[in-house]
């Protein structure tokens, strides 16, 4: 936004307080995206971040029941 009012890059990356590098990765990402597509990745990134603590905690419940299952088959050895 600066940059595009007329400030050079390396003006617009010391306002708001960031270097070159991570202002070209940022571009990079989202240069050419608009604002709704903006929104939409948020939001996807969102779900994503649920799906992914869904699937952890399924896959935890998962190795404890599998856990359980063995203990009831007969005695296991401890690891002391």
């Amino acid at each position: 936004m600066l940059q595009g009012q007329g400030m050079t890059i390396a003006g617009a990356v010391r306002r708001i307080d960031v270097t070159q590098q991570p202002f070209y990765r940022w571009r990079k990402r989202y240069g050419g995206m608009g604002r709704s597509q903006l929104a939409r990745l948020k939001e996807l990134e969102k779900e994503n971040q649920r799906l992914r603590r869904a699937v952890s905690e399924l896959t935890l419940d998962k190795l404890i029941l599998t856990e359980a299952a063995r203990g009831t088959e007969g005695p296991r050895q401890r690891d002391f």
